[in-house]
């Protein structure tokens, strides 16, 4: 997978969803405590989703969408860091490792900061990496639309990967 002369390949990762009523807050593989969760087939963890789909894309392996899509029954509730341990691994069948992951989340709501080491933390564990290879930064969308009101979280995600 790596590109003459040694170099790895890049990938991108997005991923939002809106806050609901009645569900926990999951971000970065952390329970985060807040009123409401984040919406979806799964438990909504945009940071792992967005984390998964840049170490997929930077792999050529696909997409979070179409390995576990929403209609599947098998895939309801499943938690980020497992979707993150399945990547992990087809990383590894692919004889390819991670480089490392740069992410943000951007919400207005709830305050992330003080959770940020827990969810790197707890990424890296997911990954089977050392958190040295894992940063999050966290980010407020300054009032502005959904993510601003406090209506969704969003997170963007960049990972390299190279051969074993």
């Amino acid at each position: 997978m790596t590109e003459p002369g040694g170099r790895g390949r890049v990938g991108i990762g997005y991923d939002l969803h809106r806050l609901g009523e009645g569900r926990p807050l999951w971000l970065g593989a952390v329970r985060i405590p807040h009123d409401r969760g984040l919406v979806g087939h799964s438990d909504g963890d945009v940071l792992c989703h967005a984390i998964a789909d840049a170490i997929l894309g930077a792999a050529a392996l696909g997409e979070i969408g179409a390995l576990f899509p929403d209609t599947d029954p098998r895939f309801e509730g499943i938690a980020g860091s497992g979707i993150l341990r399945e990547v992990a691994s087809r990383l590894g069948a692919a004889f390819l490792r991670l480089g490392n992951v740069d992410a943000v989340v951007i919400a207005e709501k709830p305050r992330l900061a003080t959770h940020r080491d827990a969810m790197r933390d707890a990424i890296a564990l997911a990954l089977g990496v050392e958190p040295t290879r894992v940063s999050i930064k966290i980010k407020s969308n300054e009032g502005c639309e959904a993510i601003g009101r406090g209506d969704a979280i969003a997170a963007q995600a960049v990972a390299w990967v190279e051969a074993r």
